[in-house]
């Protein structure tokens, strides 16, 4: 054998023992550190699961609540709305208060409406835009009663010129002030309405309409 060969299995054989070594030392841990990532992996892809037929049963009960709520059944509808509240799904819990509160509102239990609009916008752990959107609906409800400065305070921050809600916020604002007889302060309003071209086009038609109604109100020089 050659002096090369020799140095070739010697060196070898040098490698092996500490190989060998080195797996005696560490071989468990290796081990282990793989099952543990087995698990880790197995756990998170099992719980994906579980949160992913947890919202497919919420969808379905929320979407059979809807259908119950439609045909009349209002019993059973709220109880459905109940059931999926309780659940705590983060989505379908939200969407079920929303759902269950509109529907008491057209039934004419306002109070009971805004009591849960109130609750969803109060409620830290909801996403920013639906809490508004309760804050909108509530004071859609309360817009007969409430004063134009109680609606102005539930509503602060929503009318700006960026708001997705200055719309709306807008038209409640120009309702209200019709109702205090401030018929100036509802044409500035309805003017901001009708000036502003992205305002959805059922809310323009509407506005048109208050403000022909209002204009005989309004002194000579707003005209």
């Amino acid at each position: 054998m050659s002096d090369d060969g020799l140095f070739r299995e010697v060196d070898e054989e040098v490698r092996r023992d500490k190989l060998t070594q080195l797996w005696d030392r560490f071989g468990t841990l290796f081990i282990a550190g793989c099952i543990g990532i087995v698990v880790v992996v197995g756990s998170f892809k099992g719980w994906q699961y579980w949160q992913a037929q947890l919202a497919e049963k919420a969808g379905m009960d929320w979407y059979n609540a809807i259908t119950l709520s439609a045909a009349g059944k209002i019993a059973e509808a709220d109880a459905a709305f109940d059931e999926i509240t309780k659940s705590g799904h983060k989505g379908y819990s939200v969407l079920a208060k929303l759902s269950q509160a509109a529907r008491l509102g057209q039934d004419g239990n306002k109070a009971e409406a805004v009591r849960i609009y109130d609750g969803v916008a109060a409620e830290a752990a909801v996403d920013q835009p639906l809490r508004d959107l309760a804050r909108v609906r509530a004071a859609y409800l309360l817009v007969d009663t409430d004063s134009v400065s109680d609606l102005s305070s539930r509503l602060s921050g929503l009318d700006s010129e960026n708001s997705s809600w200055r719309h709306a916020v807008r038209e409640i604002m120009a309702l209200a002030h019709v109702r205090a007889s401030d018929f100036k302060a509802a044409d500035e309003q309805l003017k901001l309405i009708l000036a502003d071209p992205a305002t959805p086009a059922a809310l323009r038609a509407r506005t048109v309409l208050v403000s022909a109604q209002i204009q005989p109100q309004l002194p000579a020089n707003t005209n």
